[in-house]
């Protein structure tokens, strides 16, 4: 770090290039010393670590994309049969790292990148452990390793691999999903609480309306999508799963609302409301649609994808597929959960100690000297004790590129030769199973303080 600093004050072009060198070899810092605003360690070094999981998704999405074989084609000399260059002939067969199975091949090589930085982590308590370096540092070569680890899962023979995969992807995507509740039930008590704090501040009723406006738009969302949910995946005969499984979510909904506006509920809790209760109503609509989604019946699902790009079930081309609604959505959901992973400690310590987050006093005059000095870089706020739990948060991340991996393939099972595509009713039952995880977490944060009197839940 003094390498990067001192580096960064010498004006010869010689001292430049030590400062581009330091910085891709020292800690996190140096990477964005000058260009952003003095911030903690801890922060950047998550934020990067979630840009090279980003860099990951934007690949698989790259490779998945109907049509790039074809373009790619087009290119002379990058393609098998696309011609030569000078003369030289590439034997390169584009195929082979495009559609699902080079999708699953990048989320298997993201998984294991984090699954081996969680195994170094292990017990690391504080950035005087010579593995906090590791985390912090080194990151021109972390992106070595990372390119190493895609290249040979590539080499990886297809035969059982693609099918083992998806059940690795399942597992993995719905403790992802369990992951995203807790952040939103998190998240949605804090809004309320600062909302309501705001409006007792300052007397305004216009916190209040807001309150009412955006719980009413909540709501509103969530019955307008539960009719539509009636209406293109039911039938008047037949299609009983998708009636039941609508129908109970609907059930289970109208229950944690009724729950969350009782007295006793008020009493224990004073910042419980409506808010939060139709925001996950509303999440949970919305994986319900992304259950519905897989049903393998097509006149129960009309958005059954089961062909490829040349509409051909047989073709000789790998398969891809268009994603559809419930995917874009969920890739969405990806992208916010993972940043708040990266940059947030929850308001609450119980989401802390179950997220195993927490923020350290530590380096709080290493901030002060920071702002003072007027110096753009990061300052260590981690000598007394890490502000995270390094491996719980690169599991995290090993989860989340499950997730997508799962998401960008619309969940559809793979044969062997990557030729056919199904959609199991094994996706159906983890995402319903999931909504109804979430809804019992959240009935759970109501009635804790009643069924517990003598913790804190405050």
């Amino acid at each position: 770090l003094g390498t990067c600093f001192g580096a960064s004050f010498n004006p010869s072009d010689m001292g430049m290039l030590l400062l581009q060198v330091s910085c891709l070899c020292g800690s996190a810092p140096c990477l964005l010393c000058g260009c952003c605003p003095s911030a903690k360690n801890s922060t950047i070094s998550r934020l990067l670590f979630t840009f090279f999981l980003f860099l990951g998704t934007l690949v698989s999405i790259i490779m998945i994309i109907p049509g790039v074989e074809k373009e790619l084609h087009k290119l002379p000399g990058f393609c098998e049969g696309s011609g030569s260059v000078l003369g030289v002939q590439t034997h390169v067969d584009c195929g082979s790292f495009l559609g699902h199975k080079a999708v699953y091949r990048m989320g298997f090589a993201m998984a294991a990148f984090f699954f081996l930085f969680a195994m170094i982590m292990v017990c690391v308590r504080s950035s005087k452990d010579p593995r906090a370096a590791v985390q912090n540092g080194f990151w021109f070569f972390k992106f070595l390793v990372l390119v190493g680890i895609t290249v040979g899962a590539f080499y990886i023979p297809d035969g059982a691999f693609t099918s083992v995969w998806f059940y690795f992807g399942v597992v993995g995507s719905f403790l992802f999903i369990l992951i995203q509740l807790v952040l939103l039930i998190d998240f949605a008590h804090s809004w309320s609480q600062l909302w309501l704090r705001n409006a007792g501040e300052s007397n305004a009723k216009g916190w209040y309306a807001a309150l009412c406006i955006i719980t009413f738009i909540f709501y509103a969302t969530s019955i307008a999508a539960i009719v539509l949910l009636y209406v293109y995946y039911t039938k008047p005969e037949g299609c009983t799963e998708g009636k039941v499984l609508i129908s109970i979510n609907l059930i289970l909904c109208l229950i944690i609302s009724a729950v969350s506006i009782l007295p006793k509920i008020q009493d224990a809790q004073p910042h419980s409301g409506l808010l939060q209760a139709s925001l996950i109503t509303l999440y949970t609509v919305y994986v319900t649609w992304s259950a519905l989604a897989n049903v393998p019946t097509q006149t129960c699902n009309p958005t059954l994808l089961v062909r490829n790009s040349t509409g051909s079930a047989t073709a000789t081309q790998l398969l891809t597929t268009w994603w559809d609604a419930p995917s874009i959505v969920g890739l969405i959901i990806f992208i916010l959960c993972t940043l708040f992973i990266s940059v947030r400690s929850s308001d609450h310590p119980q989401v802390n100690k179950l997220m195993l987050t927490e923020e350290s006093t530590a380096g709080v005059g290493s901030e002060a000297v920071a702002v003072e000095s007027g110096l753009h870089h990061a300052y260590d706020n981690e000598q007394d004790g890490v502000s995270y739990n390094y491996t719980f948060f690169h599991l995290c991340l090993l989860l989340a590129a499950l997730y997508i991996m799962m998401t960008l393939t619309n969940w559809y099972r793979p044969d062997e030769s990557l030729r056919v595509l199904t959609s199991p009713w094994t996706a159906v039952w983890v995402k319903i199973c999931s909504s109804w995880a979430g809804l019992l977490l959240y009935l759970w944060t109501l009635v804790a303080p009643l069924v517990l009197p003598d913790r804190d839940f405050s």
